[in-house]
């Protein structure tokens, strides 16, 4: 008996520390249910690696940009493609300054002979957004500091400050970091979306691009619990697709920071998301990924460290 003893109060210690581990939460469901297929369509997150890649590097050469970082963007118009991207040269300056290069099908580059094209002050981790006649762009600054830019021809850009982010109550933000800004437009109100030091992404709106006032206090998309993502996230791009917002974010599950992947939230109010069970959708350090249509399909662009693009994987 006491033998018996000794091996029920053993078996009852072991399931205690492991069997009834709590766990962590999980990600906020979108509300709509639906199954795996119809929450993440495999038009938007199967892709393989076009064979060519990378497409667009630094130069490797004693030029501003000897390298490019962090998050590029690409806008397809009509028949061109519009590329800005972050080019540096730790040898000659310690600002990221602005580049811009354009292509006739999205796989061969030409960058613009005046490059860089904005020095005036510090730019990288862009996102690019036509709204009516003008182009927005929201990018970080010096010491991760979100700020807007705009322009009329995508070359000429004019620098407004930092962004106002303010919490719910009004206050502004504590001080600190805020960036990978990424913004939505739906119904004249501008949502924004932004890190701080990539340990979560929080949401904040504004009706006139000055202030921005966050939507709740607490992130709208954590790290984990998966360990893909447990050390960083950040936004890249938002899409609307069939009646449903997608988030295409990189994240990391190293500290210190190393080997950046790409992957997709889907969401339907823009507040609940709910992770791609199969994230990521590109690992071994290709991050910063946004999604452009080429005309017929999506190609699945990342930015960082260099330009590649994944192309449909029509085999699934």
């Amino acid at each position: 008996m006491k033998t018996q003893y000794v091996i029920i109060t053993m078996f009852f210690l072991i399931f205690g520390l492991y069997g009834c581990k709590s766990q962590p939460e999980s990600p906020a469901k979108v509300s709509s249910g639906g199954s795996e297929s119809e929450l993440f369509p495999g038009d938007i997150v199967e892709f393989k690696p076009y064979e060519h890649n990378p497409l667009f590097t630094g130069t490797g050469q004693d030029t501003w940009d000897n390298k490019i970082r962090e998050r590029g963007y690409i806008l397809r118009e009509g028949d061109t493609w519009h590329m800005w991207y972050t080019g540096y040269n730790d040898k000659l300056s310690d600002t990221k300054f602005l580049g811009y290069a354009t292509s006739s099908d999205g796989f061969t580059w030409t960058r613009y002979p005046q490059n860089p094209i904005f020095k005036d002050s510090w730019v990288e981790d862009m996102y690019v957004i036509k709204h009516n006649s003008t182009y927005y762009m929201f990018a970080e600054g010096r010491d991760d500091i979100a700020h807007m830019m705009t322009s009329k021809d995508r070359i000429h850009w004019s620098d407004h400050g930092k962004l106002d982010i303010r919490y719910s109550t009004g206050e502004p933000l504590s001080q600190g970091p805020y960036g990978t800004p990424t913004v939505w437009i739906e119904d004249e109100i501008w949502y924004l979306f932004y890190e701080r030091n990539d340990d979560a992404i929080w949401l904040a709106t504004s009706k006139d691009h000055d202030v921005w006032t966050n939507i709740q206090d607490d992130p709208v998309i954590a790290k984990g619990p998966d360990t893909y993502d447990s050390e960083a996230v950040a936004v890249n791009q938002i899409i609307k697709y069939n009646g449903k917002y997608y988030a295409y974010y990189h994240a990391c599950a190293h500290q210190p920071w190393r080997d950046w992947t790409t992957n997709v939230a889907v969401s339907t109010n823009l507040i609940n998301w709910e992770k791609y069970p199969k994230n990521p959708i590109v690992s071994g350090d290709k991050s910063s990924g946004i999604l452009v249509h080429d005309g017929k399909q999506f190609r699945l662009y990342t930015m960082h460290p260099d330009v590649r693009v994944y192309l449909p994987n029509e085999g699934k």
